[in-house]
């Protein structure tokens, strides 16, 4: 079973429609609605943190979630799930050269992760305006996705299985959407057979 934590956004349903598809079962649970104990007890497989209308700081449980649970459940941060991640261990969030709504754009990746036999490039649906600063990224984030004009599009904790993407692997447009939601959900069985 994997979480879900909702952040107040509409996409998060398409994403359990994915991961239904994918034949998993999800709980969502907004992010104002659910404590690190309820998660303790729930035991997910995996935890995404959903995109959402805001900044990391107005995400409710989902920094804690990070910084409690990185290195004992798999974390997949999207769109303003990756934001929170990348705030959590410290990066910072600024005003992208310009809203990217609705925008298809090609992106490059190290073919690690969730981007595992993903074509190079792929295109991508984009709906942020806010991204993550390259020149003040922590030390213990790698870089595993960027567009041609080097906007970070992905990165990956060093030693614990915490990923996040900017872009939108539910949106229809994104190419091998359910492929990365796949290769996250099985390095997360994975991970719980290596770690129990």
């Amino acid at each position: 079973m994997f979480l879900m934590i909702d952040n107040y956004d509409s996409f998060t349903y398409n994403l359990v429609r994915y991961l239904e598809n994918l034949k998993e079962y999800t709980q969502i649970y907004r992010n104002d609605k659910i404590t690190i104990d309820d998660i303790i007890n729930i035991k997910p497989q995996g935890i995404i943190i959903s995109p959402g209308p805001k900044r990391p700081e107005d995400s409710g449980i989902c920094i804690e979630i990070i910084k409690k649970f990185s290195g004992k459940i798999p974390i997949l941060g999207i769109c303003l799930g990756h934001q929170t991640i990348a705030y959590a261990f410290g990066g910072k969030i600024i005003k992208g050269k310009k809203p990217m709504h609705g925008k298809i754009s090609e992106i490059y990746h190290n073919g690690k992760g969730v981007f595992k036999n993903i074509k190079n490039p792929v295109k991508v649906t984009r709906y942020h305006s806010l991204v993550v600063s390259k020149e003040n990224l922590p030390d213990c984030l790698n870089i595993t996705a960027e567009t041609s004009d080097g906007i970070i599009m992905g990165i990956r904790h060093k030693d614990f299985l915490v990923e996040g993407v900017q872009f939108h692997p539910e949106a229809e447009l994104t190419e091998d959407g359910y492929k990365m939601l796949g290769n996250f959900i099985q390095e997360a069985k994975n991970y719980k057979k290596i770690n129990n």
